[in-house]
């Protein structure tokens, strides 16, 4: 492609703009009980990025601070037309570009004071998007420019699928720990989206994945909004918010592996609510419709905050052969954590590598279920056209069995679901790929999981009863029936939950005709 053409290739938004404001769907995404049950967390400290195509003219791409509520003073302002140097601005209004509405729906669910995830970020550089893309990313002179930016949020598409351009946002990702976030649109899944090391956002009615490559995109949805750009700032809010509590170590005090790119994605991914119709398979971790899931942020910081806990020990095993459970002592000590490190396979002599991780899922109900989430992340290193295959694998240990496994062959994601998993000793493993298919020895991968099973507690209160569920993991609905003969089981008619010392409460009256109660997930 010439640089002429990619001059005039302008990015396009997302399905359309000047669209009337949704409803706020903080409580759904996990916010809201963040924000109950933590301190502060809203962005502060951080400074954010938000790459915006032009609105039906190349010069609307600028978010209006007064609109956020937000003092013109946060925002920097950046446009090249050029693409070889770059002017910027501290005022608002001024002469690179103007008012653009989509940047500001995109900004009020990102971070504006009134709907916004992050609502005391501490910065805003607002790009416009030809520029990010062609200067800062690299993609026209392979010259790359650095940003001050963590988290940037792209509400736009190519319209098309460009491998180099993808290629280009892979190599800046890897290279500067940046998380990029980016709206789908296709199907197949158009540039930028369609970047391995990203996250790629859907909505419950954007078009499904795959990319024209095979690979499960997108990551993760948000609610409430046919439009994937504004359903991908709620993400790009919520990674901000990971990010604020990892710096501060609310995640533990390694805060460099807390806050690494892979691991927010991990935890994102991991922490999402499955619709009532989600599925995946073996070789392609992810729904085609919902990625991992919905969004719940309040899920995903109980994972932060179990911390980081590496494995109990690593093997290795001739190239495809058996790794069953090894026996080894040790457990990791929580059910809900993360993990940052390598898995190391070799070529010469040849193995595969097998990092064990050792659970006891067990609680104090002899007979109760638990359900199993977990995800792998790694990135498309930099300069490289490939990458390495790794994988996840749960075993029991009790009998050696596979229980699940993620097995993707073209995915940088593996993610495994077990919605009823029975107590036991588990032995989840992240294992590499070894022999001559491999990259680099090495390589550095988040972990993320969760271990959980929410019961429920009923106990009199007056002339009804009280009934009790934990607040985490978010995402559970309480159904009620009349009989366990027709089970008709719905949720209208019960009271709201009441968050008491880390339950949610119901209160039901004795006159209530339902008799028999029960949680559901997903709550959708």
């Amino acid at each position: 492609m010439t640089i002429l053409r990619k001059q005039f290739a302008l990015v396009f938004l997302l399905n359309g703009f000047f669209l009337i404001s949704r409803a706020s769907n903080l409580d759904t995404i996990g916010v809201t009980l963040l924000r109950e049950t933590t301190t502060n967390l809203d962005g502060s400290n951080i400074q954010v990025g938000q790459a915006e195509a032009g609105d039906g003219a190349a010069a609307k791409w600028q978010v209006n601070p007064g609109v956020e509520g937000m003092a013109t003073n946060l925002f920097t302002y950046y446009y090249s037309s050029t693409y070889v140097t770059v002017s910027t601005a501290n005022t608002y209004p001024n002469a690179l570009g103007s008012e653009s509405g989509h940047a500001e729906f995109v900004a009020d669910k990102f971070y504006g004071v009134f709907n916004g995830v992050a609502t005391n970020v501490s910065h805003v550089d607002n790009y416009e998007a030809n520029t990010f893309v062609y200067y800062y990313v690299g993609d026209v002179f392979n010259i790359p420019h650095s940003i001050p930016d963590r988290i940037v949020n792209h509400s736009y598409t190519f319209g098309t699928n460009d491998t180099a351009a993808d290629q280009a946002f892979d190599d800046y990702i890897a290279q500067n720990n940046v998380l990029f976030l980016f709206g789908v649109a296709g199907p197949p899944v158009f540039t930028p989206a369609s970047c391995y090391n990203g996250i790629a956002v859907g909505s419950f009615w954007s078009p499904a994945g795959p990319t024209s490559d095979g690979r499960c995109k997108p990551d993760i949805i948000a609610p409430g909004f046919a439009e994937t750009s504004y359903t991908t700032p709620q993400v790009s809010g919520a990674a901000t918010v990971l990010l604020q509590a990892g710096l501060r170590g609310d995640g533990g005090s390694d805060t460099n592996s807390a806050t690494d790119a892979r691991t927010l994605k991990a935890l994102l991914l991991n922490g999402a609510v499955k619709p009532a119709n989600w599925t995946n398979s073996t070789s392609s971790p992810l729904d085609a419709r919902y990625g991992a899931g919905v969004l719940n942020v309040f899920n995903s910081y109980q994972q932060l905050a179990g911390g980081r806990h590496g494995s109990i020990v690593s093997t290795t095993v001739s190239v495809g052969g058996a790794h069953p459970p090894t026996g080894a002592p040790g457990t990791v000590p929580v059910l809900n954590g993360w993990d940052l490190t390598n898995c190391v396979s070799l070529a010469h002599p040849a193995n595969d590598a097998v990092n064990h991780y050792y659970f006891n899922v067990t609680n104090s109900t002899p007979d109760a279920f638990f359900t199993a989430t977990a995800t792998l992340v790694w990135n498309r290193q930099q300069n490289q056209t490939s990458i390495n295959d790794l994988n996840l694998f749960l075993y029991n240990c009790a009998n050696s069995n596979l229980v699940a496994c993620s097995t993707s062959l073209v995915d940088n994601v593996e993610h495994i679901f077990v919605p009823k998993l029975p107590q036991g000793r588990y032995d989840l493993q992240v294992w590499k790929a070894g022999g001559n298919s491999i990259l680099t020895t090495s390589e550095t991968y988040a972990l993320a999981w969760e271990f959980v099973s929410p019961s429920l507690a009923i106990s009199n209160s007056g002339a009804g009863v009280t009934i009790s569920w934990p607040i985490y993991p978010a995402g559970y609905a309480l159904e009620s029936a009349t009989d366990l003969v027709s089970q008709n089981w719905k949720t209208n008619g019960l009271p709201l939950p009441v968050m008491t010392n880390g339950q949610n409460v119901v209160s039901v009256s004795a006159t209530n005709a339902d008799l028999f109660f029960r949680l559901r997930m997903p709550n959708f």
